[in-house]
């Protein structure tokens, strides 16, 4: 029996925001060769690895700022940089953002949440396709609700419309509300770079309209066709990796 395909947020909003970058980053094996590492998403792995192990309850190796600084420096990644300067720059305002968060972390630790797992994969069966995605955090909150923490290094602000509107963290309560049916779920963004946090749930309702759009969606995704694909100009081409193997269509103008 063949496997059934996977769709992911960042599939999803991929082929959303441009069917022709979704072919070459996931259909097409010939994109994999233009891609090029990017130094914000090196300096997002190193902060996640480092609040993966802190919040782990199975580590007991990192508990404090001191062991939280340690792992930033052995998990740095140092990839897709301009130049030496911008990577210390970086590095730097990494530490500061590590000291920052695991020391509020420390001293504001609510009595009675306990994280339940980390980088956890969750999985639902909607029908042609299988809804997957990763969470950076899922927390059990004193009162049971399941809280789904989600870790942004780029960005300098959050709200509660943000993480309402955010198509990923309506994913992922639509995957956690699958795993915990009982309970209510909540979708929390850390924007690390402030150390803030918005939450925001989704109502029974909401999450059945979400679930039938996002089969709408995937059907779309999974039924596109070459045409579907045809590279269109648009403001996000600018920095493109996959801009020259676009530009090679006769169609792209």
């Amino acid at each position: 029996m063949a496997r059934k395909p996977t769709l992911s947020p960042s599939r999803i909003t991929t082929f959303l925001a441009c069917p022709s970058k979704y072919l070459w980053t996931y259909v097409d094996p010939r994109g994999k060769w233009y891609l090029r590492a990017k130094s914000y998403y090196s300096f997002g792995t190193t902060l996640h690895k480092v609040l993966e192990r802190f919040h782990d309850e199975g580590d007991q190796g990192v508990t404090t700022v001191g062991d939280a600084l340690r792992i930033y420096e052995e998990s740095w990644i140092d990839a897709g940089f301009a130049s030496a300067e911008e990577m210390q720059e970086a590095y730097g305002e990494g530490k500061e953002i590590v000291q920052s968060v695991v020391n509020d972390a420390i001293a504001k630790r609510e009595e009675g949440v306990k994280t339940l797992a980390v980088e956890k994969l969750l999985k639902a069966d909607l029908g042609p396709f299988e809804l997957i995605g990763r969470v950076d955090r899922l927390d059990e909150r004193a009162d049971g609700t399941i809280e789904i923490i989600d870790y942004k290094s780029g960005r300098s602000s959050v709200t509660e419309s943000q993480v309402r509107d955010d198509l990923a963290m309506a994913c992922y309560q639509l995957l956690a509300k699958r795993l915990f049916p009982d309970r209510a779920v909540m979708a929390t963004i850390h924007a690390l770079r402030v150390n803030e946090k918005a939450s925001a749930s989704l109502s029974p309702h909401d999450l059945e309209v979400f679930e039938a759009d996002i089969k709408q969606i995937g059907q779309t995704i999974l039924s596109a066709s070459v045409d579907d694909y045809s590279p269109r100009p648009k403001p996000l081409c600018e920095g493109c990796d996959f801009l020259a193997l676009c530009k090679k269509d006769p169609r792209f103008e």
